[in-house]
């Protein structure tokens, strides 16, 4: 399924939440002291055909309804009343987060419900059942959201120490770990998708790893040549290039300076 686009126009199975307000978001997203007033989720999901065209908003206390044309469901409501703190919805803040298909049916059918009968009930009691969805849907797509995060972090885990038990190994890959963890090259890229990268990670690996083998009082004795092959680079020559744009010296200059200190 493609990402969305945009924050305000969800594509179909996302959730967003956001805090209301310019002022209220660069605090959300800064770490500001003051927590917002109000906290918005917007998701896509069928809408009632009469308001299809023109789309509808219902106010009540501390709650608020707004059903735009385009099928999108902002549901605002006071982040006071929430039994989650802002703090804990962090996750969740200001990026699409998939729903699965039976949350999106619960909430479309509650949106319904609210629009059809609204009129007809009292306006404090629609404000807590409002209020309630809000609960369930940020609950749900915060527990599905840590757990994810948490199954990245030990797939995450699992590659490094791979990595690390395979340094040695000049054709140590991308292909070669994804093969090793029985996951996709693309997968493996999403595992470290923090701007460092699979390659930029493994060779900051093995720097590290020469680093602690130079600064061994006991290999002091071993060549430069038989280090950079025990870390997995190709030459001495590489080696030195690679450890030198790394540490600001030769491996010779930081061994030195290491034994001596």
């Amino acid at each position: 399924m493609a990402e969305p686009q945009s924050l305000d126009v969800p594509a179909s199975g996302y959730l967003v939440v956001r805090a209301s307000g310019a002022a209220a978001a660069r605090a959300a997203i800064l770490g500001g002291r003051k927590d917002p007033e109000d906290v918005q989720l917007l998701l896509r999901c069928p809408v009632p055909r009469a308001v299809a065209e023109s789309g509808a908003k219902l106010t009540f206390a501390d709650a608020t309804l707004h059903l735009q044309p385009s099928g999108v469901v902002m549901l605002t409501v006071a982040a006071a009343k929430l039994s989650i703190s802002f703090a804990e919805l962090r996750p969740l803040m200001f990026r699409p987060v998939e729903v699965d298909a039976p949350l999106r049916s619960l909430f479309a059918g509650a949106v319904a419900h609210v629009v059809a009968a609204g009129p007809r009930l009292d306006p404090h009691g629609l404000a807590h059942h409002l209020l309630g969805l809000a609960e369930l849907v940020l609950r749900s797509a915060l527990r599905v959201e840590l757990d994810r995060v948490d199954a990245l972090a030990a797939r995450r885990r699992e590659a490094l120490e791979y990595m690390r038990a395979h340094l040695g190994e000049q054709s140590l890959s991308a292909d070669k770990i994804a093969e090793a963890l029985y996951i996709s090259r693309r997968r493996l890229y999403q595992l470290f998708d923090d701007g460092q990268g699979v390659s930029e990670r493994l060779k900051g690996l093995r720097v590290d790893r020469a680093k602690a083998l130079l600064a061994d009082p006991a290999k002091a004795g071993r060549g430069i040549a038989e280090i950079a092959r025990d870390c997995g680079f190709t030459s001495a020559p590489h080696f030195s290039r690679t450890f030198r744009q790394a540490t600001g010296r030769t491996p010779r200059e930081f061994r030195e300076r290491a034994l001596r200190g």
